[in-house]
């Protein structure tokens, strides 16, 4: 073999080796950034990509995907002096390639740097209750605050979230007494609340029946108001035709009359529960002349043989016979 063709086996084989150096094949989510001479000329994305060889190089190759950080837990001091442990994590992406390349030295450090600074700034400025209770609200400012701050380099974060807020073993145990004494406050809220409105049931109750009471009462002194008129009425009208009957020389419906409220007077008397002896009038025969008025007044309604019947059949009942029968009391005239 002649050097010529030696010579042209290795032009041949260094054209090759040129031409493998020019080409780069970028992988799907990086890209990859080029140096020549030291200095960023461009950036290659995913693909098949031409270079100049032995003058440019492949710098950073950068992840363009959303990448996570976990944050380290740290000690933050509240607003109200209030200790608290506090850790998280953020999620990042890449937009810029070169930005993130020669903008920061670190930029997965710089990123969970800045995170925790803002953590201790945003915590530091809320009460302990806040902070335990507006999560998300911290969530946001801290996203808000980091993303304009990593903005130059060349990444957007898209989400910070706070994992776990511990507070002190002693603050817990606090916070637990405080949690009953609230629970128990309730408790009695609620059942004081449920014996004033069972008292005013009843109270509803107690009012109703005393209104239902009084109307039972006001129906029943109205009837009675009724009735007492009607008697009255009555009365009047008896009064009236007694007065008829003397006004037309009738002077048995005068006894009628006066024996009927004897009889009545007579009976409330012997009604009374407090009489125990009974004291007759002296004057036997004007209550007997009186009885005498009413069986006139019988006889001359009914009829004498009607009313000689009746008294045979009260004395059949009551007296045995004795072969005679008594004289007739005549009646009291006047």
């Amino acid at each position: 073999m002649s050097g010529f063709d030696i010579f042209a086996i290795v032009l041949v084989l260094l054209v090759i080796v040129t031409l493998l150096a020019g080409v780069k094949t970028v992988p799907q989510g990086y890209d990859w950034t080029i140096e020549r001479f030291g200095k960023y000329t461009q950036t290659l994305s995913p693909g098949l990509n031409l270079i100049v060889p032995y003058f440019d190089r492949v710098g950073r190759k950068i992840n363009m995907m959303e990448q996570v950080i976990d944050i380290p837990e740290q000690e933050v001091i509240t607003k109200d002096n209030a200790t608290v442990t506090v850790d998280g994590v953020a999620f990042f992406q890449v937009f810029d390639a070169a930005k993130a390349s020669y903008e920061v030295a670190n930029l997965t450090q710089a990123i969970t740097v800045l995170t925790m600074t803002n953590i201790r700034s945003v915590m530091g400025s809320m009460d302990l209750d806040q902070v335990l209770s507006h999560r998300d609200e911290i969530n946001e400012r801290l996203l808000r605050v980091v993303d304009a701050a990593v903005s130059p380099w060349g990444v957007k974060v898209n989400r910070i979230e706070i994992k776990d807020i511990v507070p002190p073993a002693d603050l817990v145990e606090a916070m637990g007494r405080q949690m009953k004494a609230e629970r128990v406050k309730r408790a009695d809220i609620l059942a004081a609340e449920g014996q004033r409105q069972s008292e005013i049931l009843r109270a509803e109750g107690a009012k109703q029946g005393q209104i239902l009471q009084a109307e039972g009462r006001r129906e029943a002194a109205f009837r009675d108001a009724e009735a007492r008129e009607r008697l009255a009425e009555a009365e009047a009208k008896a009064t009236q035709v007694v007065s008829e009957a003397i006004a037309k020389g009738d002077v048995a419906a005068l006894n009628y009359f006066i024996a009927d409220k004897y009889i009545k007077a007579f009976g409330q008397f012997a009604d009374a529960p407090n009489q125990k002896i009974i004291m007759l009038p002296m004057e036997a025969t004007s209550m007997l002349g009186s009885l005498a008025g009413i069986g006139e007044i019988a006889k001359a309604t009914f009829g004498e043989s009607a009313v000689s019947a009746a008294a045979a059949a009260r004395r059949g009942s009551s007296v045995p016979p004795t072969g005679s029968t008594p004289p007739a009391v005549p009646p009291r005239q006047g």
